[in-house]
């Protein structure tokens, strides 16, 4: 259809949709109302006829293709006021930006850096492919956090088994952009460390930086940032006229002076130009000359410095005293505040909190910034940090500090309890973690730690949960403090597949927790460890011996005998057995029931995950399913980091079981449910693996297609990861193209398919599922001898439980193929597959369609629709009233 004519936000609403924000968070994207963005959604709704949100998503690629692969680069920060004067250094930092791949602003505080930068970034935006991004770095406490900080900039969630560095890395490789990294003066070795090999891996890709310091990397060419000459005048004017002053040409000399006793400093003259409505030019030459005669004989190295601080000290001493109290006490915040935190750490009254704040924001000491919830203040870095210091003479520090961390553990608590499920869960997590951050970092408290790591795993970050967990160990008071948190550390290192992290963290977690006498959570961890061997191989770089798992699991039977130490052991030894051994079916349903007794639900979903596994390779996937929706009920509450693994992993399990079930709507319900995991929700290619593989068997094709490219935009963004486990994935969507005609998009999709991984390099155990979508294409396109071909290996041949999953799919087009190309034993492969089929509704009916059409029988043809339209697989129903037609 001919997409309707929509507004530029109305563009940007529909592609935030098609990233599945919430409202939310989609408000605070583009700092509008929630108001707002419903209305946009209500006249999106409207206008391409759509029946929910879901339906706009799904046409958001299509209709909003634009940006860099990847979620497109965010709207620059808006500024309140216009841009005046600086045209020479705009020009020069233009002419760098064209000609350098590292160009760095350098000037002191409050002389207009980052205001220059944006205009720049602004005014580049068509030279780049790739986009202009933009991430300020004020909030980042340390240099250790600055390629998390710019991955969160750039849209990027946490990506399994990834370092943050390594994800931008990705995200850069190939790509046309210009990243803007502001105030980079506090982190300087942290931005240096990103720079170096970010420009070393992406010869596209230029670097803007804003700093009062060189990062000293050899390639850098600085531009110097001065006052404004003749330009602050003009300045002065426009800001004292916002104020609602009144100037004319007569004064312009008397400006001039003030603006040049302030050096020209930008924040300097936005302050006394806030000012001249309230005490006039006389006051404010009186009031500034003082100050400022005093610094004359200190020009030589820090003038422009000491102008600045002494335009601060001026606007400081007129406020009343509630101003004066709130500009210092506010600087404790990392983030912008609304009014009611304010008055909670300010120790102001609530009633009065948001005109004093008005007012600071009248006189230029504040910042209003709109937002969905409200509006909320933000202090410029230079003021925040002149706050700081009145804090500190004022002997206030300690007390406020407390007070900021009081407020960030109240606020971090509620939503530990909150649903994090809501709507508005990841905004307000969003809103609060940089003052979380900082009241850590001030506190040194292992209680505040220990609620970020616990939050940030919440919100899909499992790599800083864990980093945070670690630091609540280093911070705790005793060994069993620590011996507990390095256990939840590890837990979280498991959730994002770092496994020789989770597995150095669980060994860790026993060697403290044997220091504290506390013997079952040293069993437990030693069981944990051995389990990680025999279960999740996969995902250590280094596996262990089996000796040394054999000791570990020895050490834990040995040290307690409590009931969930012996139901961790079972579950170990159940992993640990052979799947094709008599006795392991015996073995993992012990372990079933001692997990049972021990009351561990995330023992008994170990249990289960093994008992699966089990069926699944025994072809009884009815059973699997059984035991896979098991472990999804068992697990129900906070995907926490104790069940972050298990839960994630459950899902996966039922999706893969009601596959081999043929039960599409289940497989489908596991699958949208696994997407909305906190782990999966932040990296798209990864959560919406499944989902897509299910789309494409029930013939939910568009939909299918629209999701996808959520997949290959999420997969590209984070520099095309080596995954081969995805390689079904682009097999589904490149036989949809194929099936449609659209020989383009096919040829994308394999080359995604290449991307993730050779397909010489995989056993065929994981190539069974990529020939039955390349069948699926040759049947549609009514070629059943190239059907035939791929679909070569007799399912008889099929062993392992992952290519078991796909035996009856493979099986039933292995026989409906046959019978296509007239094959001389069409009639014996219908019999050879139907055993293979029986547990599967789906493939069952498409192998009965065989036989009926092999006998020629245009009822059981028809007969097979209804099996199909009832299973939920519409492809396959549609197919049965094509052929029952021919």
């Amino acid at each position: 259809m001919v997409a309707p004519e929509i507004s530029a936000r109305e563009a940007e609403v529909l592609a935030a949709l098609g990233q599945h924000l919430t409202n939310a968070e989609i408000a605070a994207r583009f700092v509008i109302s929630v108001r707002t963005v419903e209305s946009h959604v209500s006249a999106l709704l409207r206008k391409f006829g759509a029946s929910d949100r879901r339906a706009l998503a799904a046409l958001a690629p299509s209709v909003v293709p634009d940006g860099p692969a990847g979620v497109p680069a965010p709207e620059l920060p808006a500024p309140l006021t216009s841009f005046v004067g600086r045209e020479d250094e705009r020009a020069a930092l233009l002419a760098a930006v064209d000609e350098q791949r590292l160009v760095v602003a350098v000037g002191p505080g409050g002389v207009g850096k980052t205001r220059l930068a944006l205009a720049v970034a602004a005014g580049v935006t068509d030279r780049f492919a790739g986009g202009v991004w933009y991430a300020d770095l004020v909030p980042v406490p340390d240099g250790d956090a600055v390629p998390a900080a710019v991955a969160t900039a750039l849209g990027l969630g946490e990506q399994p088994g990834r370092t943050a560095l390594d994800t931008v890395l990705g995200w850069a490789r190939g790509r046309s952009a210009l990243l803007v990294l502001d105030n980079c003066e506090h982190v300087l070795d942290g931005v240096a460390g990103l720079v170096e090999p970010l420009l070393a891996a992406a010869p596209g890709l230029t670097v803007l930086a804003t700093s009062r310091s060189r990062l000293l990397l050899p390639f850098e060419w600085v531009v110097p940032v001065g006052g404004l000459g003749a330009a602050a005048v003009a300045l002065f004017g426009e800001r004292a006229r916002a104020a609602g002053a009144v100037l004319d040409a007569a004064a312009d000399e008397r400006v001039a002076a003030i603006c040049a006793a302030l050096d020209g400093s930008p924040l300097a003259i936005e302050l006394a130009a806030a000012r001249l409505p309230a005490v006039g030019l006389d006051g404010l030459e009186s009031g500034l000359g003082d100050r400022l005669r005093l610094l004359d004989g200190a020009r030589r190295g820090g003038g422009r410095h000491g102008s600045l601080r002494s335009a601060l000290d001026w606007s400081h001493d007129l406020l009343d005293d509630d101003g004066r109290a709130v500009l210092r006490r506010v600087s404790v915040f990392a983030a912008p505040f609304r009014a009611d935190a304010a008055a909670a750490v300010a120790g102001v009254a609530p009633s009065s909190a948001g005109r004093v704040l008005a007012a600071l924001a009248d006189d230029s000491l504040l910042v209003p910034v709109a937002g969905g919830d409200g509006t909320r203040y933000q202090a410029l870095e230079t003021i925040r940090q002149y706050g700081a210091e009145l804090l500190a003479a004022a002997g206030e520090a300690d007390a406020v500090h407390a007070a900021h961390l009081r407020w960030c553990v109240g606020g971090g608590t509620a939503l530990l309890d909150a649903d994090a499920a809501a709507p508005d869960w990841r905004g307000r997590f969003d809103r609060l973690a940089d003052d979380l951050r900082a009241a850590v970092a001030w506190s040194a408290s292992a209680e505040a730690a220990a609620l970020l790591g616990r939050l940030c795993h919440r919100r899909g970050r499992p790599a800083e949960a864990q980093r945070r967990f670690e630091q609540a160990a280093a911070l705790a008071p005793d060994d069993a403090g620590r011996a507990a948190q390095l256990r939840l550390a590890a837990g979280s290192a498991r959730s994002r597949l770092a496994g020789d992290e989770a597995l150095r963290l669980h060994l860790a977690a026993a060697e403290v927790a044997e220091r504290a006498g506390d013997a079952v959570l040293v069993a437990h961890q030693y069981a944990h460890a051995a389990e990680l061997v025999h279960r999740s191989a996969g995902i250590l770089a280094e596996v262990p011996p089996a000796a040394t798992a054999a000791g570990w699991l020895a050490t834990a039977t040995r040290l307690a005998d409590d009931p969930g130490t012996r139901a961790r052991c079972a579950v170990v030894e159940a992993f640990a057995a052979a799947d094709d051994e008599p006795g392991t079916v015996a073995a993992t349903e012990r372990a079933i029931e001692l997990a049972r007794e021990s009351g561990d639900p995330i023992v008994e979903s170990a249990a289960l995950d093994q008992l699966t596994g089990l069926r699944l390779a025994r072809g009884e996937a009815r059973a699997a399913l059984e035991s896979a929706l098991r472990r999804t009920a068992l697990l129900a509450g906070p995907p926490d980091p104790e069940r972050g693994f298990e839960l994630s992993d459950a899902y996966g399990m039922a999706t893969e079981s009601a596959i081999a079930a043929g039960d599409l709507r289940r497989a489908r319900q596991a699958a949208e449910t696994l997407r909305a995991l906190p782990s999966q929700r932040e990296v798209a290619h990864v959560g919406t693996a499944r989902l897509i593989v299910v789309m494409v068997l029930t013939g939910d094709w568009t939909e299918a297609v629209a999701v996808g490219e959520l997949f290959r935009e999420s997969w590209e963004g984070a520099g095309r990861p080596r995954i081969p486990s995805l390689r079904r994935v682009a097999a589904a969507l490149g036989a949809v193209h194929g099936a449609r005609g659209d020989a383009a998009a096919q040829d994308v999709w394999r080359d995604v398919e290449a991307g993730v991984g050779s397909a010489e390099r995989r056993p065929h155990d994981q190539r069974s599922v990529e020939s039955f979508f390349a069948a699926l294409e040759a049947l549609h396109l009514g070629r059943p001898a190239d059907a035939v071909a791929v679909l070569h290996r007799p399912p008889e041949e099929f062993r392992s439980w992952f290519e078991l999953i796909w035996r009856p799919w493979y099986a039933a087009a292995w026989a409906e193929a046959a019978v296509l190309a007239e094959l001389p034993d069409a009639a014996e492969r219908i019999g050879r597959a139907r055993p293979f089929t029986s547990d599967n509704v789906v493939a069952a009916a498409v192998v009965d369609r065989a036989a009926a059409l092999a006998a020629d029988d245009r009822d059981g043809v028809l007969a097979t629709a209804e099996t199909l339209d009832a299973a939920a697989c519409r492809y396959q129903w549609e197919r049965s009233l094509l052929l029952a037609a021919h």
